[in-house]
């Protein structure tokens, strides 16, 4: 793996997890539902066999995802996305909506799937059970799990 960044900030912290290439592709491919290497592999057009073994140890090790034995001569494995990967979701949704925006070429749109019209992200409070708009990014204090 490449270097870590060593920086106290949650984005440089998760990239140190999910920025490497080809890992933000293999999580979504699980989470399509293509959970077997060679499923997976064929549907990342380019990546070598090596890598994607590489990164599904990883991502193993990392706790985005669980692999169960289904063969066991050769052995198989079917990959799972644990609660963690599966929370990722809302990453993709937002890049699938940034590329809308943002790309010459785009290829998909989010869509509310009973109108089929186009979706916009919003940030809920569930403290005050409200959307808002005036968000403040805080430093968190303590053992960096004081969210309240």
């Amino acid at each position: 793996m490449r270097e870590k960044y060593d920086l106290p900030c949650n984005i440089a912290q998760s990239l140190n997890i999910i920025g490497d290439r080809w890992t933000l592709l293999i999580i979504h491919e699980i989470l399509l539902g293509h959970n077997t290497f060679s499923e997976i592999r064929k549907a990342l057009k380019g990546i070598s066999s090596n890598l994607l073994s590489d990164r599904l140890k990883y991502l193993e090790e990392s706790g985005l995802i669980t692999s169960a034995l289904y063969s066991e001569h050769p052995p198989r494995y079917k990959y799972m996305l644990t609660e963690s990967g599966q929370d990722l979701e809302m990453v993709f949704n937002a890049l699938i909506l940034w590329g809308r925006l943002h790309l010459k070429k785009c290829y998909k749109k989010l869509v509310h799937a009973s109108c089929q019209h186009e979706v916009e992200i919003s940030y809920y409070c569930p403290h005050c059970k409200t959307n808002v708009e005036d968000l403040a990014v805080v430093e968190i204090g303590g053992d960096n799990k004081d969210i309240q």
